[in-house]
């Protein structure tokens, strides 16, 4: 190896070594939150046994009927999950008026089965998982944590980068991978140092990018749009203010949607507000890698139950094909069970790797301390 070549590589070293003490900390808490939020429904409803019910098929009508009398300040529209499981129909306020002051803290409610009856009532960020949400998402200090965290991919990715440049054999590579059990601490740590940095590269590095896109969307989008791969916006539907008699049964407004995509699979309902206005559908068609929060919309009119307007993931530009697998990769949701299992796994290793590191680095320090 040359001069030139060394002192290179030491720099690059001492870069990835910076990086790591300045912002391991932060990516072992991005990976053990993202682990935790992996699973986060299934968690949650181990903490809370009220919800853990099962039961017949749900009635949208009767459910709407439920929240608009236990609840009748809140005249605006609702989201109704439908999650195609024999248990209780969750159900989303945004912007309820008692939580005003915050920037994103809707009412949660998850109704009985038949939709006949409340069986909880939370707020976003006022329990566990959803707190970790939070402190994932935004470091729980709203937008301005979010738009910090999607810059800081950039130092997060030069992380990465640097490890594998640093490590890059220069002769056998059965060497480079080469783990010796009986070696120094230092030599050990740092065997499993890289051993941890290379198993978990891939996933590191994919689970980095899609969490920088969900936090920077519009920079993302102007990236994509310049590479060739344009966004298209979304249909803007103007809703009536006035009041409606007549409104169109939930059924209704069902299958029209249904009828408008023919072979998609309905995710979500948001209900008309009590003033009138129009059902707005949230809709898995086939191909559309995400189960929970899928990409194609159907807009109803809540007084006629005429589709007023269509968004088909399917027919979407390029930049949209992108960003519809951001979401399903970084929570591992695009490749099922064992995808939400890796991405749990994945979250794991920043700990290891700033464990690893950081003990390494405090042996070396120590060992030249007079």
């Amino acid at each position: 190896m040359s001069r030139k070549s060394g002192r290179f590589r030491q720099a690059v070293r001492s870069i990835h070594l910076w990086l790591g003490l300045v912002l391991g900390g932060l990516f072992a808490l991005l990976g053990l939150t993202g682990s935790v939020l992996a699973f986060y429904p299934e968690l949650d409803a181990l903490l809370h046994p009220e919800i853990r019910v099962e039961g017949a098929s749900p009635d949208w009508n009767r459910a709407l009927g439920t929240v608009r009398r236990a609840f009748p300040d809140k005249r605006g529209s609702w989201r109704f999950e439908v999650t195609d499981r024999p248990g209780p129909i969750p159900a989303r306020y945004y912007d309820p008026p008692e939580r005003a002051e915050n920037d994103f803290r809707p009412m949660m409610v998850w109704l009985s089965p038949d939709g006949s009856s409340v069986l909880r009532r939370d707020y976003w960020g006022e329990y566990a998982v959803t707190f970790i949400y939070d402190l994932h998402y935004r470091l729980l200090l709203g937008r301005g944590g979010g738009k910090f965290l999607g810059w800081t991919g950039f130092g997060l990715l030069a992380l990465l980068i640097s490890g594998l440049w640093a490590w890059w054999p220069r002769g056998s590579l059965a060497k480079a991978l080469r783990l010796k059990m009986a070696a120094p601490p230092q030599r050990s740590l740092r065997d499993w140092h890289k051993l941890c940095g290379l198993s978990g590269l891939l996933l590191l590095l994919v689970l980095t990018v899609t969490g920088m896109m969900l936090e920077l969307p519009k920079e993302s989008d102007t990236v994509l749009a310049a590479a060739g791969l344009p966004v298209a916006a979304m249909p803007h539907v103007h809703a009536p203010t006035v009041p409606r008699t007549g409104q169109v049964s939930i059924a209704a407004a069902v299958g029209s949607g249904l009828s408008a995509l023919p072979g998609a699979r309905l995710a979500w309902i948001e209900t008309p507000p009590s003033a009138g206005g129009v059902y707005k559908l949230r809709m898995q068609a086939p191909g559309d890698p995400s189960f929970r929060f899928p990409h194609s919309f159907v807009w109803i009119d809540g007084a006629s139950g005429k589709v007023v307007a269509i968004h088909d993931a399917r027919t979407a530009l390029a930049g949209n094909a992108v960003n519809n697998w951001v979401h399903p990769l970084h929570d591992g949701s695009a490749l099922g069970l064992s995808g939400r299992i890796l991405v749990a796994i994945a979250g794991v290793f920043p700990t290891a790797l700033f464990f690893t590191g950081w003990l390494r680095w405090r042996l070396g320090r120590n060992r030249r301390a007079p």
